[in-house]
């Protein structure tokens, strides 16, 4: 079987963009519902979520395990998958991870950029590591079937993750920071240690995390997936494109500054490009798929690789940790 799989999005979303993803035959979308939200504003966004199922049903379903994959493709819709990219809903409260978890929470990182209750985020200076807290969340999301998201996680605490996880963790959105050295992005030890764990990466489309951002080529991304795969093999990357389509430069704002500063933090921007950077020509929305799938064939993988690559991979990483 022949699935695809965005293993990240976080689009303004309405009817418009599932249409798109389904032009994209996309058979799973792994979307962000939270940034900085707490439990309660968390429950806010599942209302909100709620309604676009009820709204777009023809489209779109939660999805809570792989069977759900499986569903979508064989009804011609897309699995939505809910998942955080900070563990501020859960607060300071383990309880609160059951609670999560009952509402759909199936991908959790346990920190967006900054040090967290459970780790210490990528543009700290000092990554002390996953803290106790963090450990035991790690062993409830493994029970329950949560999986642990270190995108935006220093190094030492994703290493800390890899090894206290008991499941194959995940860093859904990033690349390789030989290729371009951004904060977001991983090193050639922890790519290697992410495979060996049989952990996934993957790969981002969002320009602050590619060589030469909004410019960077179809060419020059599948020649860094050729060599992220003779790090880690082709069976443990995927595309996690970090889609942020048609969203308010308000948006990336609240991203990066949350409720936890009042001067203006830019991120991976600039005071002089604060907001959202334009996509590459080639990857404008999920129908950019088919360039990654031509891109990839070109360079010389497979067929069998290049749809491991486009979905099967992630598809194999939700069935094996049970998800």
């Amino acid at each position: 079987m022949k699935y695809k799989i965005d293993n990240l999005q976080y689009c303004n979303w309405n009817r418009e963009v599932f249409k798109i993803n389904r032009e994209a035959e996309l058979d799973a979308v792994h979307v962000t519902v939270v940034y900085h939200e707490d439990y309660d504003e968390f429950l806010l966004r599942i209302e909100e979520w709620n309604k676009y199922f009820k709204e777009n049903s023809d489209l779109i379903f939660l999805g809570k395990s792989f069977k759900d994959i499986e569903k979508a493709k064989k009804e011609k819709k897309t699995a939505i998958f809910f998942g955080f990219q900070n563990c501020s809903p859960i607060e300071d409260d383990i309880d609160l991870v059951r609670k999560v978890h009952e509402k759909g929470c199936r991908f959790m990182q346990l920190t967006y950029n900054n040090q967290s209750l459970l780790a210490t985020g990528c543009y700290e200076n000092i990554d002390s590591g996953v803290t106790n807290f963090g450990k035991e969340v790690i062993k409830e999301m493994n029970k329950l079937g949560i999986v642990v998201d270190m995108s935006h996680s220093a190094e030492k605490s994703t290493f800390d993750a890899i090894d206290i996880s008991e499941k194959p963790i995940a860093i859904t959105h990033a690349n390789p920071f030989f290729w371009h050295k951004a904060k977001r992005n991983k090193s050639n030890e922890l790519l290697k240690t992410l495979s060996k764990s049989g952990g996934m990466l993957g790969l981002s489309l969002y320009p602050h995390h590619l060589k030469e951002g909004s410019n960077c080529s179809l060419e020059s991304f599948c020649e860094m997936t050729a060599k992220v795969a003779e790090l880690m093999g082709t069976k443990n990357i995927g595309i996690g494109s970090d889609l942020c389509l048609n969203q308010p430069d308000s948006v990336v704002e609240w991203m990066r500054n949350g409720t936890w500063t009042k001067s203006k933090n830019f991120g991976e921007g600039s005071e002089k490009k604060p907001g959202f950077p334009k996509q590459p020509s080639w990857f404008e929305d999920a129908r950019g798929f088919n360039n990654l799938e031509n891109g990839l064939k070109k360079i010389g993988f497979n067929e069998n690789e290049v749809n491991d690559i486009l979905g099967n991979n992630w598809f194999e990483f939700y069935k094996e940790i049970n998800l």
